[in-house]
């Protein structure tokens, strides 16, 4: 038997919005606003151009240390493990050690080398304390505080025992 139902001709694409009307429907106005307002000002509190760029910059520095610890036999726990305390980029194991990365991207690998300051160091060994705290696991026997440096073209140099917190 034939398929006896009225076959629809062919779809049309969806409409494409404008920012105009996506502001209009997030506002909940649609088109009821003073003429003497402009849609296009910047909130006050968004962030510069250059602290997005370094903040994207930060992320593909980040990807690229943990690409390369996978490589080199590790686990990857965490990433951006934040505390009130501090932040530790990477957070990695691998069978009884467990390290606490520090990822610095600059334009060349020896800038990138001298940019951990000591009272960087002091928030990543205090964000660590907590994180240890948070995930105890018997497993683990050795600690480390490592530094990935990354820089454009460059293959990543891992800094082991980058610095030490016994003091």
């Amino acid at each position: 038997m034939a398929d006896e139902r009225p076959r629809a001709g062919p779809v049309p694409p969806p409409r494409r919005r404008s920012r105009q009307d996506l502001r209009e429907h997030l506002r909940g106005d649609h088109g009821q606003r003073d003429s003497a307002e402009t849609t296009d000002k910047i909130p006050p509190d968004a962030p510069s151009a250059e602290r997005q760029v370094a903040f994207r910059t930060g992320i593909s520095a980040e990807s690229r240390a943990a690409a390369f610890l996978i490589a080199k036999g590790f686990r990857i726990l965490a990433r951006r493990w934040r505390s009130p305390v501090g932040e530790i980029d990477i957070i990695a194991r691998r069978r009884t050690l467990l390290i606490f990365v520090e990822v610095k991207a600059r334009a060349n690998l020896d800038d990138a080398a001298w940019s951990v300051t000591e009272r960087q160091r002091q928030r990543i060994a205090a964000a660590a304390e907590v994180w240890l705290a948070h995930n105890p696991d018997a497993r683990i026997r050795d600690i480390r505080f490592d530094a990935m440096l990354v820089a454009p073209g460059r293959i990543p140099r891992h800094i082991t025992a980058a610095f030490d917190t016994s003091n």
